[in-house]
């Protein structure tokens, strides 16, 4: 069955958070992670059943949505899941909030590696914690762990991991032996891993396969909290829709008693897209299997622009549906502190580097050199967005 994700869709309009921020100005938005496709026909047919049902009272999740997300995990990962490890939130970012209430105390440290999605720097402060950090490094155009300098962060205080899987912004999906690394210091430090997978559904890659945290091993399943989520992947992240795996008891405790009285249901809306989305009964998997093609084509398309354009760079997109360029060296030629306002002022709205904490080993800073594109939207726009890119730095 073919599927259109050629077909631009208004959302200027509407209730867009990404297209609203420019709302009456000539500016194309590639910067939230939200992609401009509409969802799967067997989701929208799902959401209408649910909606035609006319009743919206308070709601949870029932056994064959369960099934359904046991059988994807089983069937996509190879990640044998058991029912009562499923916790469900109305967000990931939630979850990455509760999981620093969950482990811990207050003044107690959080690790992360960065440049990393910005709720990772965030959440720790939330929750009266200490966000330590190591960046990670690029080598030879390629990002990758820099397990050295992550290990002279860690301290006593350490407590919580905060892992990103794959990885946003540097779009790396995170290999086994990198994995059972990060499992090994866990174990060597007693750390909490909670690994942010929302991207899981997005690897573009076809010789990799996205390798969940907690299936390691069972020592690794025992310390992790896995935060999943079909929002990113099927393109519904309005509906509020995800979820915690979590395998040990104790922590499972843990975290639903730092959610009580802070964090809502999930709304009905959501869980029946969720079920319909990670269905092997309609056509989510055909959509999916189309919408990984069609990102392949726009993620290599960008690639080679960007190649193209003096005073840029970006390595290999891996996963997710986001390019981190380095745009340091048209900073320097051109003598700009904010590479985003320059391209914002050519008419191109792309997420700001400096968001997400500080730069590679090496090369000092923070990562306000850079910018993050979005190019999970119709190829048409996008090239639009290059077009006007290539003008600005050839100017």
């Amino acid at each position: 069955m073919p599927f259109d994700f050629d077909t631009s869709i208004a959302r200027s309009d509407r209730d867009s958070i990404k297209w609203g921020k420019y709302a009456g100005r000539d500016t194309i938005p590639l910067w939230v992670a939200d992609m401009d496709f509409t969802a799967p026909p067997s989701v929208l047919d799902a959401l209408r059943r649910r909606i035609e049902h006319g009743v919206f009272g308070y709601g949870g999740p029932w056994p064959s949505l369960t099934d359904a997300v046991l059988e994807h995990l089983a069937s996509e990962y190879r990640w044998q899941v058991e029912a009562d490890w499923l916790v469900w939130l109305p967000g990931l970012v939630v979850g990455l909030n509760v999981a620093c209430r969950a482990v811990g105390e207050p003044d107690s440290e959080v690790f992360t590696a960065t440049p990393v999605y910005p709720p990772f720097l965030s959440s720790p402060r939330f929750s009266q914690r200490r966000v330590v950090s190591a960046p990670l490094a690029r080598t030879d155009g390629h990002w990758e762990w820099d397990f050295a300098a992550l290990e002279a962060a860690l301290s006593p205080a350490t407590r919580l991991f905060l892992l990103c899987h794959p990885h946003n912004p540097v779009g790396r999906g995170w290999r086994e032996d990198e994995l059972r690394r990060i499992a090994e210091i866990a174990e060597r430090h007693d750390l909490i891993v909670c690994s942010d997978e929302i991207h899981c559904g997005l690897v573009l890659d076809p010789d990799l396969r996205h390798q969940p945290f907690a299936a390691i091993s069972p020592e690794a399943a025992r310390r992790s909290i896995t935060l999943m989520a079909p929002s990113k992947t099927f393109n519904i992240p309005g509906l509020g829709s995800a979820f915690a795996v979590i395998p040990d008891a104790e922590l499972r405790r843990a975290f639903r008693a730092a959610m009580q009285g802070i964090v809502p249901d999930v709304n009905v809306l959501g869980l029946a897209a969720t079920e319909a989305a990670y269905s092997s009964i309609g056509d989510a998997g055909a959509w999916h299997a189309a919408l990984i093609e069609y990102l392949r084509g726009n993620r290599d398309h960008v690639e080679a622009r960007i190649a193209a354009m003096p005073g840029l760079a970006m390595t290999h997109v891996e996963a997710t549906y986001l390019a981190w360029i380095d745009a340091r060296q048209l900073c320097q030629t051109r003598g700009l502190e904010n590479p985003q306002r320059f391209f914002e002022q050519a008419g191109v709205g792309l997420s700001n580097g400096a968001d997400f904490g500080r730069g590679p080993r090496g090369e000092g800073g923070d990562s306000s050199g850079f910018v993050r594109l979005n190019f999970g939207c119709p190829r048409a726009l996008l090239d639009a967005a290059l077009d006007r890119m290539q003008s600005a730095v050839m100017a």
